[in-house]
């Protein structure tokens, strides 16, 4: 095998790689008592049209992959330039957890009662196809049931920090 890449050359590397914001969105624990989980995330990846189907990437130590491993399902809220706020809060800025991500923001429920952000650009709604560990992560693949679209610019990150596209 080729020479080894160190953590922190690995997220510096990264950090030049823009990446659409997003928030994962899920519910845990039984039927009766479930409670919402979002990660702000952006390993996030087209899959395939036939079916139509995308991949997340969600650290396993988090409530929201324990979520998705429980129920086979996810939301991605694609954000909006103005959610850059929204966005360190459900990256775990200013320490809320759980339930207590979901003070600042329109959540609404979709159809099958999964959390959804009305300002979302997009909102995709998933069932787990596929699961695949890989190191500390589980990549899984969903396949789109639903999609609710908003209005807006996208919000990126790019060298640890938001920002917009401009026409070139």
């Amino acid at each position: 095998m080729g020479m080894s890449v160190d953590p922190a050359s690995f997220r510096s590397a990264m950090a030049r790689f823009p990446g659409a914001v997003t928030v994962i969105t899920a519910l845990s624990g039984p039927e009766a008592g479930r409670e919402r989980r979002g990660i702000t995330a952006t390993a996030v990846c087209s899959v395939s049209a036939e079916p139509p189907s995308l991949l997340v990437c969600v650290n396993r130590a988090t409530g929201t992959g324990a979520a998705i491993r429980e129920t086979g399902r996810f939301n991605v809220n694609l954000l909006a330039k103005p959610d850059d706020q929204l966005a360190l809060q459900f990256a775990g800025q200013g320490g809320a957890t759980g339930e207590e991500k979901f003070a600042e923001g329109d959540w609404q429920e979709d159809s099958r009662g999964l959390p959804r952000l009305a300002s979302a650009l997009l909102c995709f709604s998933c069932e787990v196809s596929e699961a695949t560990e890989a190191g500390s992560h589980t990549v899984f693949i969903g396949e789109i049931t639903d999609i609710a679209h908003g209005d807006g610019e996208p919000l990126l990150y790019e060298r640890s920090g938001f920002q917009c596209l401009a026409p070139i």
